[in-house]
C-alpha cells in the first residue's frame, strides 16, 4: 500500500477536529428530535416512534455485523434518527432520508467486503472493527446539518416563505446529494482496490498504485455511480422528489466522486489534508453544487406564489 504524505499526527488531528467539531452539533440536533417527541406525549405518531426504534436498530445492526465500531454505530444512529425524520414544512409532503440511508449502508457494506481477502494483502482493506466514528462523520456529518437546522436556514434565506411555494424538497435534494456522494466514493474505492486493476491518477492520467490518494479506475468510479443511481432512485420514493429533482442530486453526488479524487490526487497526496477531511469536504461539495445550480436556474428551482 503507498505510504500516506500526510503524517500520522496531523491526519489524526484533523479526523478528531471533525468529530469535536460535527459531533456535539448532531447530538444537539438528536437531543431536540426526541425532546420535542418526549414533550408532545399526547400527539406522539407511529413515525415518531418508528424513527426512534429504527434508529436504535440501525446502530444495533451496524454494530452487530461489525460494520461500524460501538462508538461509530452509537453517532449512526443518531444520524439515522435525524435523517429519519421529517425536514418538511406545514402542508408539505412528509420526507425521509431513511430509505437512501439503509441503502447507503447495504452498498458500502457489501463493496467493502467484496474482494476483502484480494484488498488484505495489498494492505488495503477496512479494519475488521468496522468504521470509526471520524469515518462515519467525514462521510455523513455533512448531510444531517443540511436536514436540520443548517439547511432550514440557507434555503429560507435564498427562498423566503411565504414568498415562496414548498421549498423542502430543496433541503431534501441537498441531503440526497451529499447521500448519494458518499455512497459514490465508498463503492468505487472499495470496488476499485479490488477490481479495478492499475488505476490512473485523475491530474497525470498515468497508472498509479492502487490505494494511490486520487487514483481512480474503470470499473470502480462505474460500480460508484451505479451506487449513488441506486440511492437517488431510494431517496426520490421516499423524499418524493419528481426524476428531475433525483437526477439533480445524483449528477451533483457524481461530480462530489470526482472532487473527492482532485482533493486526494492534490492536497491529500501533498500531505495537507487526511482522508476524513477529504470526504468530508466532497460530501459538502455536493449539496453546495446543487444549490449553487437551483439558484442560478431559476426555472429549477422553487416558484413563487402567483396571486390571481
Amino acid at each position: 500500500m503507498p505510504a500516506k504524505a500526510i503524517p500520522p499526527a496531523r491526519d489524526r488531528l484533523q479526523s478528531r477536529l471533525l468529530v469535536w467539531i460535527v459531533m456535539p452539533i448532531l447530538c444537539v440536533a438528536g437531543f431536540f428530535a426526541v425532546a420535542e417527541v418526549c414533550l408532545d406525549i399526547p400527539r406522539i405518531s407511529n413515525d415518531h416512534l418508528a424513527s426512534i426504534a429504527i434508529s436504535l436498530a440501525f446502530a444495533l445492526v451496524a454494530w452487530r455485523l461489525k460494520g461500524a465500531t460501538p462508538a461509530a454505530a452509537a453517532c449512526g444512529g443518531i444520524i439515522c434518527l435525524l435523517l429519519t425524520c421529517s425536514f418538511d414544512q406545514p402542508g408539505s409532503h412528509s420526507r425521509s432520508g431513511l430509505e437512501p440511508l439503509i441503502a447507503l449502508f447495504i452498498l458500502t457494506y457489501t463493496a467493502t467486503r467484496a474482494g476483502r481477502r484480494r484488498k488484505a494483502q495489498a494492505g488495503l482493506a477496512e479494519s475488521r472493527r468496522g468504521r470509526t466514528i471520524s469515518q462515519v462523520i467525514a462521510n455523513l456529518g455533512a448531510a444531517v446539518p443540511l436536514a436540520f437546522p443548517l439547511g432550514i436556514i440557507v434555503v429560507q434565506m435564498i427562498w423566503p416563505m411565504p414568498d415562496y411555494q414548498d421549498t423542502s424538497w430543496v433541503i431534501a435534494v441537498l441531503v440526497l446529494s451529499a447521500l448519494a456522494e458518499a455512497t459514490a466514493d465508498t463503492v468505487s474505492s472499495e470496488i476499485g482496490q479490488a477490481f479495478g486493476g492499475s488505476p490512473i491518477l485523475l491530474t497525470t492520467l498515468r497508472n498509479v498504485e492502487p490505494g494511490t490518494d486520487g487514483a481512480i479506475s474503470l470499473r470502480g468510479t462505474l460500480a460508484g455511480i451505479l451506487a449513488a443511481a441506486i440511492v437517488a432512485a431510494a431517496g426520490a420514493r421516499s423524499m418524493h422528489l419528481s426524476p428531475v429533482q433525483s437526477s439533480i442530486a445524483l449528477a451533483a453526488g457524481v461530480c462530489g466522486l470526482f472532487f473527492d479524487s482532485l482533493l486526494g490526487a492534490t492536497l491529500e497526496r501533498k500531505g495537507w489534508i487526511g482522508n476524513d477531511l477529504v470526504n468530508f469536504c466532497s460530501t459538502a461539495f455536493s449539496p453546495t453544487l446543487c444549490l449553487i445550480v437551483l439558484w442560478l436556474i431559476p426555472s429549477l428551482g422553487p416558484h413563487r406564489f402567483v396571486m390571481y
